[in-house]
């Protein structure tokens, strides 16, 4: 990993994107649907692109609209649909675009009150409470953001009935319906003005904001917070809960403090990540400078990406803490102070996540559910109680209400930086502090992720290893004790390989958008074993792809 010498730095103006230019893009560029880089392509986080390169423009969006619109129809889908955007400079005419097809097809639409941003847990939350009790004329939802990246790109998200993300079998059939409007230049495309869909019957206006807000007090216990006057703070990094945070300190009376409340498609607040980019990442230390900066401020501070589905949690005694040691500590924390969760509730992780997840569940006696990366795979545990909590290695998360019911299937950013808030006020030590009982207790996990060149041919070959393509049967010193290509939690292909020995493992998954492969390497030995992981692990998967 080279770093830029940007990284961590104020954004200089050179780094700025040039937002006219970059929404004029957004409606004069024209896709070919010939050229692969340039067709919808659903990853585990929806489409997501640029309209520089003609891989996020208006015709990405009314044709997927179009094709949500018949997928609707296809599964009597016939509820209201929820529609959030986030901050990113290409997601208000995306809205705008998605709004002229969502109205031409008559389907009811439910927008922000005052046009307020509006973070995905808040569609998801909405679908959810709107859907509980109901069997028939059942909610969905659109999340227009790119999430935590650069300024420069834009996102297009589907959450079904369950309020979590689309399954890949939903993704696929919308992918295809919207690649065949793209190849038909947009034949079949419902669209009326902007102007009529506005004013359409079938355009409502809900309060996102103070809806999720008032219902914050049945999944944190926000008494506790208030009760021990902790000093906290928060960056919205100028994402799209920047009034959710202002709302929830005047609604709970905390002394919580906004430390930025701009909100700016530049994003020039922000510090430079690791690579040179703008990118508004709340687990990257880089990133965070800002937050970081003021940690002795603050009893506890937290930061969300721009629509607000990722956490980073910051601690006077220890920085940013990691985004899996976090995970751990709050599994550790969730299960032991709520008792109405159902017994048989599980620990949701992806077989990226950190071994000490799988040894904290251990001890407190709770089944492990490990799944390929993508949040989607834990929506419909989240949504049953059958999983009391869900988490991802790039710091995604979401948890039951206290009372076991589901509270959001997809992740939300603002439930574990409030977590982080109850568990300093209930226990007195911060989420750093609380982390180092639990390594002495469990052991200290040492991680990296680097990634390696690979060609399209390569990465293909990487996808589809199989654990006999491996004979090694040491890693790092250690015999190796199991190898796998499908989940254990559900037998989904992970799209790669994992080998894990005793007190270590490796995880090697060829990237979705670059030529390159990563790998995700964890020991609970030191520093010098987590050396010779990865540098064996490229040796192995280098022959097993060559």
């Amino acid at each position: 990993m080279t770093l830029s010498p940007f990284a961590g730095k104020p954004a200089p103006a050179q780094l700025l994107v040039d937002i006219p230019r970059l929404v004029t893009a957004y409606y004069t560029g024209q896709p070919d649907a010939a050229i692969s880089t340039q067709r919808v392509a659903f990853g585990t986080s929806g489409h997501r692109g640029s309209s520089f390169d003609l891989s996020f423009n208006e015709w990405h969006v009314l044709a997927i609209s179009q094709a949500i619109c018949l997928y609707r129809e296809a599964q009597g889908i016939d509820g209201p649909l929820f529609v959030g955007l986030d901050t990113h400079a290409l997601s208000t005419p995306a809205g705008a675009s998605a709004l002229e097809v969502l109205a031409a097809n008559g389907v009811q639409v439910m927008l922000a009150e005052g046009d307020e941003y509006t973070p995905t847990p808040a569609i998801s939350h909405a679908i959810i409470c709107y859907n509980r009790g109901r069997t028939r004329g059942l909610a969905d939802g659109i999340v227009i953001t790119p999430s935590h990246n650069p300024p420069q790109s834009g996102g297009y998200k589907y959450n079904p009935p369950n309020g979590g993300p689309a399954d890949t079998h939903v993704t696929k059939w919308i992918e295809a319906k919207a690649n065949e409007l793209l190849a038909a230049k947009l034949v079949g495309v419902k669209r009326i003005s902007h102007a009529q869909a506005l004013k359409a019957d079938t355009t409502h206006r809900h309060d996102y904001l103070n809806t999720y807000v008032a219902d914050l007090i049945n999944v944190i216990d926000m008494d506790a917070i208030r009760s021990a006057d902790l000093r906290l703070g928060v960056d919205p990094l100028g994402g799209a809960g920047v009034r959710y945070w202002s709302a929830i300190a005047e609604h709970y009376r905390l002394n919580l403090e906004v430390v930025n409340t701009e909100v700016d498609p530049t994003f020039r607040f922000m510090s430079v990540d690791w690579d040179g980019q703008i990118r508004m990442d709340p687990s990257s230390s880089y990133a965070m400078q800002g937050l970081i900066g003021l940690k002795e401020r603050f009893d506890v501070a937290f930061a969300c990406d721009p629509d607000h589905d990722r956490h980073g949690i910051v601690t006077p005694s220890g920085g940013l803490l990691a985004p899996n040691n976090y995970l751990a500590v709050s599994i550790d924390y969730l299960f032991q102070n709520r008792p109405q969760w159902r017994a048989d509730a599980g620990v949701g992780k992806t077989v990226v996540s950190s071994g000490l997840i799988d040894r904290v569940a251990a001890r407190i006696g709770r089944r492990l559910y490990e799944v390929p990366v993508g949040f989607k795979w834990f929506a419909d545990g989240l949504f049953e109680g059958s999983l009391g909590f869900g988490g991802e290695e790039s710091a995604g998360a979401s948890f039951l209400r206290k009372d076991g019911r589901v509270w959001s299937t997809d992740k939300d950013g603002l439930i574990p930086a409030l977590l982080a808030a109850e568990m300093t006020s209930r226990k007195g030590q911060d989420p750093s502090q609380i982390y180092r009982g639990l390594t002495d207790a469990l052991g200290e996990p040492f991680a990296i992720r680097v990634d390696a060149k690979a060609t399209p041919a390569q990465k293909a070959l990487l996808g589809k290893l199989a654990p006999q393509q491996v004979t090694s049967t040491q890693l790092a010193g250690e015999s190796i004790q199991q190898i796998l290509s499908h989940a254990p939690g559900n037998d989904q292909p992970i799209g790669g390989l994992k080998v894990m020995t005793e007190n270590g493992w490796f995880a090697a998954r060829p990237s979705g958008t670059e030529d390159i492969y990563k790998i995700y390497a964890e020991s609970f030995i030191g520093e010098d074993h987590l050396k010779r992981l990865v540098e064996e692990a490229q040796v192995l998967v280098d022959g097993a792809i060559s």
